[in-house]
């Protein structure tokens, strides 16, 4: 099976790493040209990239999908299959190329979370089971049909950052499967079915901590935004970046983001609109993440502060 394929962040790395040690032809990799990053604002390469380069594998980074010279490199290299993992979307004179078509590994049961964050949404929304999903790409996005899918709990104190992981491994394995599969004749893809639901690209806004809201959504919240963008919230004029939180003591009288903290010694708690929460883990406007103890070690609370 000759294949190119096409990928950017680390979660795409596990499914190029594993192509490449079942002995699939990788004719060549495809990823987004270098970025600005960084308060040098210096050009730095995708972990894709990072990895073809280690590999000695061809690389193309297109600026302009539809361009020409592109389009052109892609038929001189005559794949018989494009694999895409957390890449650009594709136009139609670049998916329908490849005599088998191309393929995508989604980081989701499609047809749920469709969209850019499918493992933060699952999450925030307090899902206990997600997956991922491999499907033929067609003109509308997340909408082709299913080859397969497999799936995962997602524990109750699972992070973003921690599904992330695991489904990148899981998926890598997935899509492993399914190009043996396509190889092989065995694969007949079939329509979506089932609840559409959708994963949009995360914003500042919704990360910001409403402490109106029930515990355990906003627990929630942090881990589905945990390590990146952060749950925050408002503290003394600055932003305060929640990174952790666990369930705390059911009841609080309490006004919803007051600062519980017996004179320094246990737990910091907030109040929320249904039960407390631990914080667990918090970082600072223009400082380092800190757990609760030096927090308080470098910040003295007043007596029914409220954050928020």
């Amino acid at each position: 099976m000759r294949i190119i394929f096409m990928g950017t962040p680390e979660f795409a790395l596990p499914s190029l790493n594993r192509l490449l040690d079942a002995g699939h032809d990788v004719a060549a990799v495809v990823t987004v040209p270098d970025k600005p990053a960084g308060r040098g604002r210096h050009l730095r390469p995708s972990a894709v990239k990072e990895c073809t380069l280690r590999l000695n594998l061809p690389l193309l980074q297109p600026e302009e999908l539809r361009a020409p010279d592109f389009i052109k490199d892609l038929r001189r290299l005559a794949a018989d299959l494009f694999v895409v993992v957390a890449f650009r979307i594709l136009p139609p004179e670049v998916f329908t190329l490849p005599g088998i078509g191309t393929i995508n590994l989604h980081a989701s049961l499609l047809p749920k979370y469709r969209g850019a964050a499918p493992i933060n949404w699952a999450i925030i929304n307090g899902e206990q089971e997600t997956g991922a999903t491999t499907f033929f790409i067609d003109e509308k996005v997340d909408t082709g049909q299913w080859l397969m899918q497999c799936r995962v709990p997602i524990g109750e104190e699972m992070s973003a950052g921690e599904l992330h992981d695991l489904l990148a491994e899981e998926g890598g394995e997935l899509l492993l499967r399914t190009v043996a599969g396509l190889e092989a004749g065995s694969l007949k893809p079939r329509p979506q079915e089932g609840e559409i639901t959708r994963a949009p690209k995360l914003t500042r806004e919704m990360a910001l901590i409403d402490w109106r809201r029930p515990a355990r959504e906003i627990h929630n919240l942090v881990r589905g935004l945990s390590p990146y963008p952060s749950a925050w919230t408002l503290w003394r004029g600055k932003t305060l970046k929640i990174l952790k939180v666990r369930p705390g003591p059911a009841e609080a009288q309490e006004q919803p983001g007051t600062l519980i903290n017996a004179g320094g010694r246990g737990p910091l708690l907030a109040a929320t609109g249904e039960g407390t929460l631990e914080l667990v883990t918090l970082q600072p406007e223009g400082g380092k993440a800190l757990t609760a103890a030096d927090f308080l070690r470098g910040h003295s609370l007043k007596p029914g502060e409220i954050i928020g």
